[in-house]
């Protein structure tokens, strides 16, 4: 990994897990410039990594992510686009979509570890995870009609797609905080673990995930992100392709091989 960061943290587990860690806790992670362009670079190093098998986004300290800094450089570079590069005005994305696409397009699994508040723009960063896990500690709220703006960062997108448009729409429209156990029970969470040992508990949650079949952990991936826009036939066809490809693999002989002797398969993505 050759890249540094200001504002994230980066480690990796001997068993695959790759926490990216948020690191403004001064600021409840609240995103800024800066911010916003590390992580889709951290993502597309995990995605392209055969040492990982599993992505956590965390937050340091208390928060996961408070959603936008409200400074006046944020909002403007929110509103405007960053710089006077082609590329920052021509880009129609702006940095929290970018947040969004990168966490999708991830050929990991990625897990949102809900520390603590996550909000507007980190609402939307934990609604692109494919799995959310939460502190009972937590909370979770879109934001952003408090303060007099529609949604950005996918969680327009997201949310029907989780809870069903009708509780998406509450929830937007409200703008209400979200607690642990309400986010368990409309199927938002995952898992909700005990705020003191949630990061083992995380921990251990990736580590069971990471222990699976890389190639086929990475298609299945695939498959659940185009499965809303895909119709049957064609995706029908993708899961055939996908066995198909996990067929040729070693790890489905060695899953056969440990069925067979009564142990738990070593799965190396082969």
């Amino acid at each position: 990994m050759s890249s540094s960061y200001e504002h994230l943290l980066i480690e990796t587990s001997e068993n695959g897990v790759r926490t990216i860690t948020l690191n403004r806790p001064e600021k409840l992670n609240a995103v800024n410039v800066r911010l916003s362009q590390e992580l889709p670079l951290a993502l597309d190093e995990a995605s392209v990594d055969d040492a990982v098998r599993v992505v956590v986004i965390t937050g340091a300290g208390r928060g996961f992510c408070a959603g936008l800094e409200l400074t006046p450089e944020n909002i403007s570079a929110s509103r405007e686009g960053q710089g006077d590069s082609r590329h920052g005005k021509l880009d129609d994305l702006r940095w929290v979509g970018r947040w969004a696409l990168s966490v999708v397009n991830c050929d990991k699994p990625v897990i949102a570890a809900i520390n603590g508040p996550s909000v507007g723009a980190g609402c939307g960063l934990a609604l692109a995870a494919d799995i959310r896990l939460m502190s009972d500690a937590a909370l979770m709220s879109t934001g952003y009609l408090r303060i007099g703006l529609s949604p950005d960062a996918g969680v327009s997108y997201f949310l029907p797609r989780l809870v069903g448009v009708s509780r998406a729409t509450e929830m937007i429209m409200t703008a209400r905080d979200i607690r642990a156990d309400e986010a368990e029970r409309i199927g938002l969470a995952g898992r909700v673990f005990p705020a003191a040992s949630f990061a083992n508990d995380v921990a251990a949650y990736a580590g069971q995930i990471a222990g699976g079949p890389p190639v086929a952990l990475t298609l299945t991936k695939r498959l659940l992100r185009d499965s809303f826009d895909n119709d049957l036939m064609t995706h029908l066809r993708g899961e055939i392709n996908g066995i198909m490809q996990c067929f040729t693999t070693e790890d489905v002989g060695e899953a056969i091989r440990a069925f067979g002797e009564k142990r738990r398969p070593v799965f190396k993505g082969k």
